[in-house]
């Protein structure tokens, strides 16, 4: 199994590594949002995750309403099939957060 990793590549650029999975996401993970603290906008880049269900969902859900909070606009990058899937079952694929994931 993968582990998940955020990692940032530049000043708000930060890709996603690993599996976005009920397995690989834990309490920790959810509670950190340091990345997300001072900076305007953020893109996330979803390209390298690897396996996702919708605890991959729930977690992305999460990013958005703390970059809500705090103000900050938020952009994910290449969405796996997966994830816009779920997004689509649950709605979510027709907010702005989903709608231009292949910039």
């Amino acid at each position: 199994m993968a582990k998940l990793s955020l990692i940032e590549q530049s000043p708000g650029y930060f890709t996603v590594e690993g599996n976005l999975t009920f397995a690989s996401i834990d309490k920790q993970t959810l509670q950190s949002f340091k990345f997300l603290k001072g900076i305007d906008r953020i893109c996330i880049d979803l390209a390298k995750v690897e396996t996702t269900d919708s605890a991959g969902l729930a977690l992305m859900i999460e990013w958005i309403r703390h970059s809500r909070m705090i103000r900050a606009q938020l952009s994910f990058k290449n969405i796996p099939e997966q994830l816009m899937a779920l997004a689509k079952l649950s709605g979510f694929d027709e907010t702005e957060y989903f709608s231009s994931s292949s910039s």
